[in-house]
């Protein structure tokens, strides 16, 4: 079968290369999906996971890519609650070969059933950014009507999902990001947006839940306008950055099938919208993956139609 493999650590992105591999054998509790696209998130190249199995062991030439849609072709013993021919889409295992290939051997626990009307490229760009924004507000955030929420990277892939996801639980919501995205956060449901490159986050007052995706000073920055008892949720590692008497966290996102269903029932309904910056063939991938210009949101790779 086709893959993308990371055939050079070093060189990240710049290391890839399509290739043609062993199609996976689905183990214990396992599905076999044969992928019709899947997303993919530049921070894999900073994963632990990426590189090292679960054993600490380098992985090899690993197959990337961890969103994916597509049609279960085969079970693993034992495995239950999906069937042969069933639409899917969820994340694949962070320590095993991903989903940027014809197929992918999966968890079952890990996905959950795709609707009918919903084409799979738009499936495969909502696992990661969909269930970060999902954990991060409600299971890690605790967001509750009425408080302001402070969205880092508003119209991105992750933080344009924060931003609706607030705004229909009744949260206020500061985006922020360069100039050029205001109006993408605008529309994506910011009641106001902040310019990082020339306003001060400082300047905004008091907030109840920062979402960071940026880290560092932004970070720092952020920090100090939380009020008492709010929480400053980070995607992007351990959080340097103390506010005083508020919560912090990160975490790393976990594909829970429940989440997605309701993730998917609401971009079938219009709450929601994913934001897809770049689709490629396969066969273009490594192109795809490698763009001379950044483009926001998420990139999605189609295997086939």
């Amino acid at each position: 079968m086709r893959a993308v493999i990371a055939a050079d650590r070093s060189a990240v992105a710049a290391g890839i290369r399509l290739s043609d591999v062993a199609e996976p054998a689905p183990a214990i509790n396992d599905v076999l999906v044969e992928v019709r696209a899947s997303g993919f998130v530049p921070a894999e190249w900073e994963w632990p996971s990426t590189w090292i199995d679960r054993s600490g062991h380098e992985r090899t030439q690993p197959i990337i890519g961890h969103e994916l849609a597509g049609v279960v072709t085969g079970l693993g013993y034992g495995t239950t609650g999906l069937s042969l021919g069933q639409r899917v889409f969820g994340i694949a295992d962070w320590h095993r070969d991903g989903s940027l290939a014809d197929f992918v051997a999966v968890e079952a626990r890990n996905l959950a059933p795709l609707p009918g009307d919903i084409d799979f490229t738009l499936a495969a760009s909502l696992p990661i950014s969909g269930l970060t924004a999902w954990q991060g507000l409600f299971q890690h955030g605790r967001l509750q009507p009425g408080q302001t929420v402070l969205a880092h990277g508003a119209a991105g892939a992750v933080g344009s999902v924060v931003t609706q996801l607030a705004r229909e639980f009744g949260a206020y919501v500061i985006g922020t990001g360069r100039a050029t995205s205001r109006q993408a956060a605008l529309d994506f449901g910011a009641h106001e947006f902040l310019d990082l490159d020339s306003e001060d986050i400082r300047d905004i007052g008091g907030v109840d839940l920062v979402f960071d995706v940026i880290g560092g000073d932004v970070q720092e920055a952020s920090a100090a306008i939380i009020r008492p008892g709010g929480t400053l949720v980070s995607v992007v590692g351990p959080v340097e950055a103390r506010p005083v008497d508020a919560t912090v966290v990160d975490f790393v996102v976990e594909s829970v099938p429940a989440q997605l269903t309701q993730i998917v029932q609401r971009v079938r309904d219009g709450r929601l919208h994913s934001h897809i910056g770049t689709v490629a063939a396969l066969e273009d991938a490594v192109t795809a993956l490698n763009p001379t210009s950044r483009r926001g949101g998420k990139t999605v790779i189609r295997m086939r139609n």
